[in-house]
């Protein structure tokens, strides 16, 4: 019988083990409202923490998750997860929030709340703790192939903090050329000022690190990848409109090698859409994602409204804007997707 689930506010206590969007550094870079909230059994044990951000926009009061449910022991199980998530839906609705948004997109729960609207979506993991003899084999061979010719050309790959406006510059730059995309559309209004990119990169201190690829003096791409001991995210990444044929695959290739040497366990690809459209800009996205060897961890997003006239106006603004968030465009996919 699954044990009762009560949920408390509870003190920020994180450490490298937990993901990096668990940590305050993080939390407060998004919102000056965030903690995390607990969900203890009957005994009074901690089973569980949600970190969460409350961001303002206009007359709404949004809840936001950049991390699923955090386990902390054996045995919490789908059904008491489900118990905590009701709990902390009538926690936020108590507190005055209008809606619960979808998470971000590395974020993937295995179970939902009564009532939520949600998707399927996924994100490829790729496992650090391998060897680096292995993790080059597991990747696909025309990986192999572009990145050992991107070496033999000259791509130098660099990384540090002092490349972060370059890398700020070319992500605009590639956000502008997929001005259809939703996700591209999403991003694009978090980075439309570097100043506060900047701060948000610079706030995590030791945990993030920026890499470029270089040919002949032109920045081909980039990645911008927080971190901690658990995992490391693809977070934000961008390239010129012709890049040198191989320079993005060595890029990450070179990412996952320093980061495994810095002992962290995962590599994030930052979300992966279930079952693209064949030919699709995302199809393409998620292939050179698969192809550095990762398994496709599927789970769901979900929102949920918490004030209904507030929910339904902010709703509809979102489809003026963008055609809809990603529950929106995805949840049709329930269908003929479940998670595993």
């Amino acid at each position: 019988m699954a044990r009762t689930v009560k949920v408390v506010p509870v003190e920020i206590s994180w450490h490298s083990d937990l993901s990096i969007y668990a940590s305050e550094a993080y939390l407060r870079t998004v919102s000056d409202e965030y903690g995390w909230l607990g969900g203890s059994d009957g005994l009074g044990r901690l089973q569980c923490v949600l970190p969460y951000s409350i961001m303002r926009k206009g007359v709404f009061r949004l809840v936001r998750f950049p991390v699923q449910t955090i386990s902390l022991g054996t045995g919490f199980d789908i059904d008491e997860e489900r118990k905590f998530l009701n709990e902390a839906v009538e926690y936020f609705r108590l507190i005055g929030s209008d809606l619960i948004i979808p998470a971000t997109f590395n974020t993937l729960f295995r179970t939902y709340p009564d009532g939520a609207v949600i998707a399927p979506y996924g994100s490829y993991l790729l496992d650090l703790q391998q060897s680096e003899e292995a993790l080059w084999k597991n990747l696909h061979q025309k990986h192999r192939n572009v990145i050992r010719s991107a070496g033999k050309k000259g791509v130098r790959i660099l990384s540090g903090k002092e490349h972060l406006e370059t890398a700020y510059r070319l992500m605009l730059d590639s956000l502008g050329r997929s001005a259809q995309s939703f996700i591209a559309k999403m991003r694009a209004r978090l980075r439309r000022d570097y100043g506060a990119f900047r701060d948000q990169v610079l706030a995590l201190g030791g945990n993030v690190m920026v890499f470029v690829a270089e040919h002949e003096g032109v920045v081909q791409s980039c990645a911008v990848i927080p971190f901690s001991s658990h995992s490391a995210y693809y977070m934000h990444g961008g390239s010129i409109s012709s890049p040198l044929t191989g320079a993005s695959n060595l890029l990450q290739w070179e990412a996952i090698r320093e980061l495994r040497e810095l002992g962290v366990r995962y590599y994030d690809f930052f979300g992966a859409r279930i079952d693209p459209v064949k030919g699709s800009k995302a199809e393409g996205i998620s292939k050179f994602k698969e192809r550095f060897g990762g398994r496709l961890k599927v789970g769901y997003m979900w929102k949920m409204p918490l004030r209904p006239w507030k929910t339904r106006l902010y709703s509809l603004a979102v489809r003026l804007r963008s055609g809809g968030d990603v529950v929106d465009q995805e949840g049709y996919k329930l269908k003929h997707c479940c998670p595993s």
